[in-house]
């Protein structure tokens, strides 16, 4: 039987198969059941009609035959079924009639076995749109009636999968917002051993999550418990689902109440299932469900595993929650759960992340002596926090210990510490640290190569550097964006542009931004915009878009130049791509309107930094108070000043270095004075110590700045260029030559290399006191040292020679500073017109 149809009338004829083969041999494909019809025609021309319609559809001719047959208009609604069913190989043919039926017949009513017979050849040859399709007219024609019955009838017929038929059922009445008539369906297939497909599971489930009906929720959950106990895998989904579902939609409370339910009803979940919504949670930075989680499983069930705690650890530790993280371990020893080596790599990652090394130390000490054997991933991890912070003797100390433990180091061990001796510029100790990588027969990783290039393209060794590139190639591993990236800028730094841009185009990988941007950036340095340029014009040629960082090159390089607007220009070129500008980018703007007395476009550059959401760090602001002191804005400056104080960041040695030095620059040395003895005296450095030492020279105060030098001394800082040359100068200009003298010949005893600044000052203090012959040696010095004399210095010997009435000599010293191609400045103009000298 297939379906029988809802009409009261006694005087429906009941039609069997049987019956209808008898009256039609030729239609053996047309099998239907329970059609009941009323028609004045005899059965036979029925079934001849029928047939008629069904040839029509599948020769796709039935526009130009059937309307015009006589009897098409006597089609019952009932008698669609049989013609579905003649067309159920085809389904196209089969949703066609159905169309073509309520467009020309006026079938606006066909009877609900129509609809029922159509999904069930859709859903046969799973066409599950249109089947939808048909759902939705069959929802909105027949709001209530019985579809489990109706739909049952048909499943022999058709030879329907019944879990797919009433799946799909379920599945679409949760998409309509019929969830009353899908729960109901659901417990009717229970009730007939029909099982549910998971996707139409979890669709209903999730309605029901969204309504927060947990009274069906745990009704479903407790038939779906009992209809697999012997086959447990679907329950453990549908619980993650359900408290997934109530986490996801921020009503963890619900989520809790239905933990609680279903384990009043006997139902534990599995604790398995329950870390991997632990983990769930984690991963979406629900640290504080996730713990009100932890505390409601410790409380009744089912009982944490130490995978629990570890996975919510981890997770505290990752967003620096230490406290929380180690009360998550105290709890660990109070419920009896034995921390193992996970537990205690975790903690001790989270601790070397934060910085406190020392306590990460006690950690391992604590896990030592409770017998955990940490293996070579835990102690690489160690070494390698040591030495990102800079502490790579004591990264070195925990892998003494590794070979005293019998702990054999992996290629990542012996990469993190060939990386840490490069960058300190070690290379020695890298180079044997690489020989025992391939004494014992282990393969250098991409790290390792990568490391030692890098550390040989910083040391200038580029030739060793290279061939490490050749070996690494000769090994069988490609190089990636970094390897190419550090070799070409070890060429970019010797200046080698050529031999870069060849070895650019030499290989064959398709170069990122990265090696572009190092490109670009050793043109900028030699003052090649022109190259710069057209490589920047290249990287469009293969769809390569500038990064922020390719953009701060340019403007750095166009600042450098003197050329402002078009940086910025560049920058709004930036912003208009989408790109969205970084600190240094910032950073680089406000220091180059700065350096050109624009400070409150710095400024300005600066709110639209705040404005943008780039917080600027300490560099930025001194950067401002620098340029305001130069500018001899005192007020705009300390404003600045305070305003770092009051609401950060914190000032670092140089805010207040800058704030001594602008005082002095404003001769308010008493002013920089208190600074100094108020913030600085425990923390001052060389540079603290020369700003205040030239400030008291300046004022001819020598004897306080040889107290302030001698101070330094006794601190144990070394004195640099900067802090001979100032108190040098301070000793000429008050006329005392033998101490300036002195302490120009022990700065050089002493291993400190004179720059051009130093030397101008000597010659000066020498050409005042008329000894212009010393001044010459000085400034023959100067040149034996490679130093290129500046027109300040050749303005010091012309003036000097002119002073003495040697005019003779002060010609062929300006001779020689044009031949040099040196323009003098006002300052040796106005001298040599005073002098007539030319």
């Amino acid at each position: 039987m297939l379906f029988s149809a809802h009409s009261h009338s006694s005087s429906f004829t009941k039609v069997t198969l049987a019956h209808l083969l008898k009256f039609i041999p030729s239609f053996n494909s047309l099998a239907f059941s329970s059609t009941r019809f009323r028609s004045t025609s005899p059965p036979s021309s029925r079934t001849q009609l029928i047939s008629h319609i069904i040839t029509s559809f599948r020769q796709k001719d039935h526009d130009q035959h059937l309307l015009n047959h006589s009897s098409i208009s006597n089609l019952r609604p009932h008698e669609v079924e049989p013609i579905l069913f003649g067309l159920r190989a085809t389904p196209d043919l089969a949703i066609s009639f159905f169309e073509w039926s309520e467009r020309h017949l006026g079938f606006t009513h066909h009877n609900l076995e129509s609809f029922c017979s159509l999904i069930h050849l859709l859903l046969q040859k799973r066409m599950f749109d249109d089947a939808r399709g048909v759902f939705d007219k069959m929802t909105e024609r027949f709001r209530d009636f019985d579809c489990f019955h109706a739909f049952h009838m048909g499943l022999t017929s058709y030879q329907s999968n019944a879990s797919t038929v009433y799946s799909f059922l379920v599945d679409n009445y949760c998409r309509i917002g019929n969830i009353d008539r899908a729960v109901e369906l659901f417990f009717q297939m229970s009730k007939m051993v029909i099982s549910i497909s998971p996707y139409a599971l979890m669709r209903m489930m999730n309605s029901l999550v969204d309504m927060n009906r947990i009274d069906i929720i745990l009704n479903v959950y407790q038939e779906i418990a009992n209809e697999t106990r012997e086959n447990n895998d679907l329950c453990p989904n549908l619980y993650g689902y359900v408290m997934g579902g109530f986490f996801k939609k921020g009503d963890a409370n619900f989520g809790f109440e239905f933990h609680k339910a279903i384990i009043e009803r006997g139902l534990v979940p599995n604790v398995v299932t329950c870390n991997k919504i632990m983990k769930g949670l984690c991963n979406d930075k629900c640290l504080g469900v996730a713990n009100d989680f932890l505390s409601l499983m410790t409380e009744i069930g089912p009982i944490p595993t130490v995978v629990t705690f570890s996975t919510l650890m981890k997770a505290y530790c990752k967003e620096t929650k230490l406290k929380e993280a180690f009360q998550l371990y105290d709890m660990m020893l109070v419920i009896g759960i034995t921390p193992d080596l996970v537990v205690y790599s975790i903690l001790v990652d989270g601790l070397f992340r934060a910085g406190k090394l020392d306590e990460g130390y006690q950690v391992i000490l604590v896990a030592l002596d409770k017998g955990i054997i940490l293996d070579v991933v835990v102690l690489s991890s160690i070494i390698d926090a040591y030495v990102k912070k800079g502490n790579l003797q004591k990264g070195f100390d925990v892998y003494k210990k590794m070979l005293d433990g019998g702990i054999k180091p992996s290629v990542v061990t012996y990469g993190i510490l060939i990386n840490g001796l490069c960058q300190i510029g070690n290379l020695d100790e890298g180079v044997a640290i690489f020989g025992q990588i391939l004494k014992q027969g282990l393969h250098p990783s991409v790290l390792v190569y990568t490391s030692l290039i890098d550390g040989m393209c910083k040391s200038g060794n580029l030739r060793y550097g290279f061939w490490l590139y050749d070996e690494m190639v000769t090994c069988g591993y490609t190089p990636d964006e970094t390897v190419y990236s550090v070799l070409i800028n070890g060429l970019t730094k010797q200046g080698r542009m050529h031999d870069a841009i060849r070895f650019f185009y030499k290989s064959d990988l398709k170069h990122g931004i990265v090696a572009y941007n190092t490109l670009i950036d050793g043109f900028c340095k030699l003052n090649l915009m022109k190259e710069a340029v057209k490589l920047y014009m290249k990287m469009g040629t293969y769809n390569l878009k500038p990064d922020i960082v390719t953009y701060t090159i340019l403007i750095k390089a166009t600042i450098e130049t003197g050329r402002l607007p078009e940086a910025l220009i560049l920058f709004y070129q930036a912003l208009k791509t989408g790109l969205l500008p970084d600190r240094v980018t910032y950073s680089v703007l406000i220091d180059g309107f700065c350096k050109e007395n624009n400070v409150f476009i710095g400024l300005w550059i600066l709110e639209m930094m705040l404005k943008n959401g780039v917080k600027p760090d300490i560099d930025v602001y001194n950067i401002l108070i620098n340029g305001f002191f130069k500018t001899g804005q005192l007020q705009k400056a300390l404003e600045i000043f305070g305003q770092v104080r009051a609401y950060g960041p914190e000032p670092d040695i140089v805010t207040y270095n800058t704030i001594m030095s602008g005082y002095c620059s404003l001769k308010m040395l008493n002013e920089a004075v208190e600074v100094f003895y108020k913030e600085m005296k425990k923390k001052a450095n060389v540079v603290t110590y020369t700003i205040l030492i030239d400030g008291y020279c300046k004022e001819g105060k020598v004897e306080d700045a040889m107290s302030m030098f001698l101070v330094m001394l006794e601190q144990g800082l070394e004195p640099n260029v900067v802090t001979y040359s100032s108190l040098i100068d301070g000793y000429f200009k008050m006329l005392e030559m033998e101490t300036a003298l002195e302490l120009h010949e022990l700065m050089v005893r002493n291993e400190v290399c004179p720059n051009i600044v130093s030397y101008s000052v000597l010659i000066d203090g020498l050409c005042k006191r008329g000894s212009m012959e010393e001044a010459l040696m000085v400034f023959h010095g100067a040149l034996r040292r490679r130093l290129l004399p500046d027109v300040i210095v050749y303005a010091i010997l012309i003036h000097g020679y002119c002073k003495v009435g040697r005019l003779g000599d002060a010609v062929l010293m300006y001779r020689l500073m044009v031949k040099e191609g040196i323009v003098p400045d006002g300052f040796l103009r106005g001298i040599l017109a005073e002098y007539g000298v030319t």
